[in-house]
């Protein structure tokens, strides 16, 4: 069975924009590529034939992995996020135990995740930590660098 993929509905957009236009304008961009590089002659020695087609290749696999995003994308909804416990789309603040310090961490999806804004994923060590916990439920967390303890304060949408 595939993951689920968790965006939002601006996400889902941009990713169906991105879609149209690596299906149309992209898909002619490298034909008329491959076009001109045929126009060269001999295939079988032409580097230029070759890059294009290696173009094309990566266009179809980003076009296959989009398509597939896509079709197994749950869309987050803003108002329908249960504050009972952390979930994807939910903004959760938290008390680093260890070094007395509240954070506030939005948990999204793999693709809308951005640890500088504090938009983690619902796949990292923190976001799979705090995903179903509760209100003054105390988390312990595995980084690669160390472990940390922290506190669920408050859950909001």
């Amino acid at each position: 069975m595939e993951n689920e993929v968790f965006l939002t509905k601006e996400a889902y957009k941009e990713l169906e924009n991105k879609l149209q236009y690596l299906k149309s304008e992209k898909r002619i961009e490298i034909a008329n590529k491959i076009e001109v590089a045929r126009s060269f002659g001999d295939i079988s020695e032409n580097s230029e034939y070759d890059a294009a087609r290696e173009e094309e290749s990566a266009l179809q696999q980003e076009i296959a992995q989009i398509e597939n995003t896509l079709r197994t994308a749950k869309i987050i909804s803003k108002s329908k996020v249960d504050t009972s416990q952390v979930s994807v789309g939910a903004t959760v603040v938290v008390e680093d135990l260890e070094f007395k310090e509240t954070l506030s961490f939005k948990i999204m999806g793999s693709f809308e995740s951005d640890p500088t804004k504090g938009l983690i994923s619902n796949e990292s060590p923190i976001g799979k930590a705090l995903i179903g916990a509760k209100k003054g439920d105390i988390v312990e967390i595995k980084t690669p660098v160390s472990k940390m303890k922290l506190k669920v304060k408050d859950i909001k949408n």
